[in-house]
């Protein structure tokens, strides 16, 4: 397997991994808000936030591997 296509898997694998990640950090925003931690519930969000929008950028990434292949 050459490395542009061992680096695709890669991609594919942290974008899947980082949305699963992106949504505990929802679950967890979630719980502690209940617990009356606003600020740190705002932060986990942030966090959720900011980790969908790295979905974006894993597919860039793929689509600039297609001109290597």
């Amino acid at each position: 397997m050459d490395d542009v296509t061992k680096l695709k898997r890669l991609l594919h694998h942290w974008m899947e991994h980082n949305d699963e990640h992106a949504e505990t950090y929802k679950e967890w925003a979630e719980k502690i808000s209940k617990l009356g931690k606003g600020e740190l519930s705002d932060i986990l969000l942030k966090l959720h936030v900011e980790s969908k929008k790295l979905k974006d950028l894993f597919q860039e990434a793929l689509k600039a591997c297609e001109k290597f292949q």
